[in-house]
């Protein structure tokens, strides 16, 4: 009887939702019919890892342009902005890919967009919530302020219930952030999930999505001041890598499993 007892909050606390795991369901590619190249996923990861090394170099090696809480809020906009430039450029790339197929591939193709689009989602869905809940916690939402006295256990009610909401609300930003991150790593990786529709998709598209998602950034301001050949550097560091990655993917796909985009296409 005991046992069971102090097992019950175990459990509980073994089902709330992962965000390392909600997260790569949502971003991960998971059609069990692609063709998965290890060397091509091995060489995806290891770009990506030497990205988030150098990015978190550059914020430790020069002094933040904005305070902390700035730089946060702005980085949660720019995945919000990012996000949505990335669903209309890749929206625009791939209707024009499944247009282009004949058919019936154009169906099949369409079909499968549930998966890019969950994963943007994702993305879009974490960044707001991590900004709701610092707006929830800072007050600029609801406050006590917005509540009139009626009273000594009326106001210690309402302490309580603050109280209690900035605990949920903290606990939900953590999740957020960590969510965010997990899905943003592995939807930036996976070029959100484009190899569900098809395999060749994600070396065909990623460079315009990251040479768009650079030009949006030139409209920003440094993160850190750092010289202009560091900041140039980093900048058109992560397009140029992607594109000369992209290049080989598809001279890989071709020679070792026969994907062209004329059969891709179905022409």
């Amino acid at each position: 009887m005991n046992t069971s007892r102090r097992g019950a909050p175990a459990a509980s606390l073994r089902s709330i939702p992962n965000p390392f795991a909600v997260a790569t369901t949502m971003t991960a590619p998971s059609r069990p019919d692609r063709i998965e190249d290890p060397v091509v996923s091995g060489l995806q990861w290891a770009r990506t890892a030497v990205g988030l090394v150098a990015t978190v170099w550059l914020l430790m090696a020069y002094p933040l342009a904005e305070g902390r809480e700035q730089l946060v809020m702005g980085k949660l906009e720019d995945l919000l902005i990012g996000s949505g430039l990335t669903l209309a450029v890749g929206l625009v790339a791939v209707t024009v890919f499944i247009v282009g197929a004949r058919s019936p591939l154009g169906r099949l193709y369409a079909s499968r967009l549930i998966g890019p689009l969950t994963a943007v989602g994702a993305i879009a869905l974490g960044a707001g919530m991590s900004w709701l809940m610092v707006k929830m916690l800072k007050g600029e939402i609801i406050s006590t302020a917005d509540f009139s006295y009626h009273g000594i256990l009326y106001g210690l009610l309402i302490m309580i219930l603050f109280f209690i909401g900035a605990l949920v609300c903290a606990l939900m930003l953590v999740f957020a952030i960590l969510f965010t991150l997990i899905a943003l790593i592995y939807g930036l990786n996976s070029c959100f999930r484009l190899a569900d529709v098809h395999e060749l998709l994600p070396a065909l598209i990623s460079p315009l999505l990251v040479w768009s998602l650079f030009a949006l950034g030139l409209f920003d301001g440094p993160d850190v001041a750092a010289p202009p050949v560091v900041l140039w550097t980093f900048l058109l560091g992560g397009p140029l890598s992607v594109t000369a990655l992209s290049v080989w993917e598809v001279r890989r796909l071709r020679g070792q499993y026969g994907i062209t985009l004329r059969t891709a296409l179905g022409r």
